[in-house]
C-alpha cells in the first residue's frame, strides 16, 4: 500500500497486544510497591498518541478497575478504542524489580486474565476497514491464545501494510521455547522493520554475535533493523549498510518503557513524514527516524513508570522533527 494513498495516511497505526499493569518494587531493602499502566503494545500506542499521530489499540482490554485506567489513558492520549475487546477477565499483572541503575527484572500473571485471552476471531473482527502499519510483539507472541490471534493479524495485513515487530523476549513468560522461536520465524518472514535489543539476539541466537545476529534478520525477510544497545545507543541496519544512533544523555528515573518510547517514536516520525514500507530500503532515512526515536527514549526514561513527551495538538497532522521534542 503506497505512502501517498490518501486513505492510508489517514487510517490509523494499529498496536495490537497486551495491556498490563506493572507493579514496581522498591530497590535494595525498600518494600515499597508502586503501580503503573503498561505493557509493550499499550506503551507504543500511548507513544504515538502522545506524538499525534492517528493510531489504535487492538487488545483485550478488562473492566476491571486496572483495565479502566487502562482504557481511560489511551483515550486520554489519543488512542483509538474503537478496535478494543472488552473483557471481565482480571487485568495482567507484571512484577519488576528494579536494580540499582533502575533496570527491571520482570515476572507474570496473565493465568485466565484479560490479555492473555484475545482470540484469533475476535482479533480479525476487530480490524479496522485500513491500517497505515500494524505494530506487533512482546508478550502479545506469547501467550495464548493471544499470540494465535497476532499471528493471523500478520497474515491477514503484511501483503497489504507496513509490519512492524518488536519481540522485546521476556524468557520468564515463555513455556515452550521451541513453540516460540517457530511463532518468531513466521512473524519475521512477514516482518518488514524488527526492532531488537541486544537481550532479544542474545536470546534468538546465541551463538552468534549481536551484530551478526541482528543482521541475519534481514536475511529472514526484514527490510530494516533498530538493533538497541541500551545507554550505548542503537544500530539501524539495512541492505549493506550500517550506522550507529548515539544514546541522548538524560538522568534516568527509570528504564521501564525505553525500548517502546525509541521504538513507538521511530514509527511515529516514519508515519508522519507519508512513509511506508518501501521506504525502509533508504537507509539515510531510516537513520533520521531512529534519531528521532532516541530523543523521545530519552524524555521517558527522565520520568518514572513509561510517561512518553506529549506534543501540543499543533503536532497533528504534519511531519515531526527533533524540535518537537525540545519541551524541557
Amino acid at each position: 500500500m503506497g505512502s501517498d494513498d490518501p486513505q492510508t495516511r489517514c487510517a490509523p497505526i494499529l498496536v495490537a497486544g497486551e495491556a498490563l499493569y506493572d507493579v514496581i518494587a522498591g530497590t535494595g531493602d525498600d518494600p515499597t510497591l508502586s503501580g503503573h499502566a503498561g505493557g509493550g503494545p499499550f506503551n507504543i500506542a500511548r507513544t504515538m498518541g502522545r506524538l499525534r499521530q492517528p493510531v489504535a489499540f487492538l487488545g483485550r482490554v478488562s473492566t476491571d478497575r486496572l483495565g479502566m485506567t487502562h482504557t481511560v489513558m489511551l483515550e486520554a492520549d489519543g488512542v483509538g478504542l474503537g478496535c478494543v475487546v472488552r473483557s471481565s477477565d482480571p487485568t495482567t499483572l507484571a512484577l519488576a524489580s528494579l536494580d540499582a541503575e533502575g533496570v527491571a527484572r520482570w515476572s507474570f500473571y496473565s493465568a485466565d486474565t484479560a490479555a492473555a485471552g484475545l482470540t484469533p476471531e475476535a482479533a480479525l473482527a476487530a480490524l479496522p476497514p485500513r491500517v497505515a502499519a500494524l505494530h506487533v510483539g512482546t508478550l502479545g507472541l506469547v501467550l495464548e491464545p493471544l499470540a494465535t490471534a497476532i499471528e493471523a493479524l500478520v497474515a491477514r495485513l503484511a501483503d497489504e501494510t507496513m509490519v512492524v515487530l518488536d519481540p522485546n523476549v521476556r524468557p520468564q513468560a515463555i513455556r515452550d521455547p521451541a513453540a516460540f522461536r517457530a511463532r518468531l520465524e513466521r512473524v519475521i518472514a512477514r516482518s518488514h522493520l524488527v526492532k531488537v535489543s541486544e537481550e532479544d539476539v542474545a536470546w534468538l541466537d546465541p551463538g552468534s554475535t549481536t551484530s551478526d545476529a541482528a543482521r541475519a534478520l534481514l536475511a529472514r525477510g526484514a527490510s530494516a533493523v533498530l538493533l538497541t544497545r541500551g545507554a550505548a545507543g542503537a544500530t539501524v541496519l539495512t541492505d549493506g549498510r550500517q550506522t550507529p544512533i548515539d544514546a541522548v544523555p538524560t538522568k534516568v528515573a527509570d528504564t521501564i518503557g525505553a525500548g517502546d518510547a525509541f521504538g513507538g517514536g521511530m514509527l511515529a516520525w516514519w508515519i508522519s513524514h507519508g512513509l511506508g514500507r518501501e521506504e525502509l530500503v533508504d537507509h539515510d532515512r531510516v537513520v533520521e527516524a531512529a534519531r528521532f526515536g532516541a530523543l523521545v527514549a530519552a524524555r521517558t526514561v527522565a520520568q518514572p513508570g513509561a510517561s512518553p513527551p506529549q506534543l501540543p495538538a499543533s503536532a497533528a497532522g504534519r511531519p515531526l522533527t527533533a524540535a518537537d521534542l525540545d519541551i524541557g
